[in-house]
């Protein structure tokens, strides 16, 4: 196997793919990259067993083969070599070497029959979405946050991908908030599949300024998002996703609508006083305008933080400083929509006038 690559394309693609090469005791050979050429194609990749990553590398030369080699120590040495440089990688058995000008090195690696082989998705059964690049990362950025890392409860450790009433949604909750966002209108296809918050997290990390669409196949157990030159594979989570779709008050009385810059600043600053009772912060809605922040702590002492609103309904609910903030930066427009019902009901959040994202928050027990 020989390739002849720039020291910028190789370095790029090596990093994008050795951040998910950590290796088992009992599988050292996950620490590798595999490095394919097939008749001019080369391919990059590297996989955990859950998931995988491939990026396939326009190269100036290349010779057939095959060859695994530690990905972070030679992702390490490339990014260290003068940029402009070309590099060649030339195998013989086991032993590969690289070269820059006057830089050698020569790496030990493993026989690429060790290396896992990868999921295949079925192209002809796979259901297919594509969507804007920009779209999908500032969806799956709304969303995630509100995913558990509860590992005995492996159906909130994911994002929801699911269809209804036309439309592709993706939802996430750790039993205490709960975000959903639209992001496909008028779709044909049906999906109701749950993806690791992890994979996804390594898809937004691997998107870059130059890329537009995103193309996600999803097939029996696995699924894809193709990004240009960049490919992801991960299986899906084995579960049943809550009906979150239940969770989502449709009749709350109190609905205010409240500068959202200002809102994060209130919130902040009773925060800064409920820090000895986990966060908890009371919101109250009172007639005629009057929306009001409070917290209270006995070492410390209190805070009373109002915004002139219209309010109509009279109300107050308790509320973890900590979700309101994460929610409210998830949102993006100069005014939100702030809803609940009583001390009871989950507050519900959304931007003015783009209605597409809902963020909920279950209250405290006062």
């Amino acid at each position: 196997m020989e390739i002849e690559v720039s020291q910028e394309k190789l370095s790029k693609a090596l990093n994008n793919v050795s951040r998910i090469a950590v290796g088992k005791v009992t599988l050292p050979v996950l620490n590798n990259v595999l490095i394919r050429v097939d008749d001019g194609k080369v391919s990059l990749i590297t996989t955990n067993l859950d998931m995988a990553i491939i990026d396939f590398l326009p190269v100036s030369e290349s010779k057939n083969g095959v060859t695994t080699v530690p990905a972070k120590l030679l992702a390490e040495f490339v990014s260290n070599l003068p940029k402009g440089e070309k590099i060649k990688i030339k195998s013989e058995d086991t032993k590969i070497t690289i070269s820059a000008g006057k830089y050698t090195s020569v790496i030990n690696g493993s026989p690429a029959d060790d290396f896992p082989e990868l999921p295949e998705i079925n192209e002809k059964e796979a259901v297919v979405f594509k969507m804007g690049v920009d779209e999908f990362k500032t969806g799956v950025s709304e969303v995630a946050i509100a995913s558990s890392n509860d590992l005995s409860r492996p159906a909130l450790t994911g994002i929801y991908f699911n269809t209804y009433d036309k439309t592709l949604a993706i939802a996430a909750t750790d039993g205490y908030r709960l975000a959903e966002k639209r992001l496909i209108k008028n779709v044909q296809s049906e999906i109701s599949v749950i993806v690791p918050t992890s994979s996804m997290q390594e898809v937004l990390r691997s998107i870059n300024d130059g890329m537009e669409e995103i193309e996600i196949s999803f097939n029996n157990d696995l699924v894809r998002f193709r990004l240009g030159e960049i490919e992801i594979i991960s299986k899906l989570i084995d579960a049943s996703f809550p009906d979150y779709q239940r969770l989502i008050p449709k009749d709350n009385n109190i609905k205010l609508e409240l500068g959202r810059d200002e809102l994060i600043r209130i919130t902040k600053l009773a925060a800064l006083f409920a820090r000895s009772v986990n966060g908890s912060i009371v919101c109250e809605a009172k007639k005629p305008n009057i929306f009001s922040i409070k917290s209270f702590a006995n070492e410390l002492g209190e805070n009373d933080s109002v915004i002139e609103t219209e309010v109509s309904e009279e109300g107050k609910v308790n509320l973890s400083s900590r979700f309101l903030i994460d929610a409210l930066n998830s949102l993006d427009s100069k005014n939100i929509i702030f809803e609940f019902s009583n001390r009871i009901s989950p507050v519900v959040l959304r931007n003015q006038k783009n209605t597409d994202y809902t963020h909920i928050i279950m209250p405290l027990q006062s």
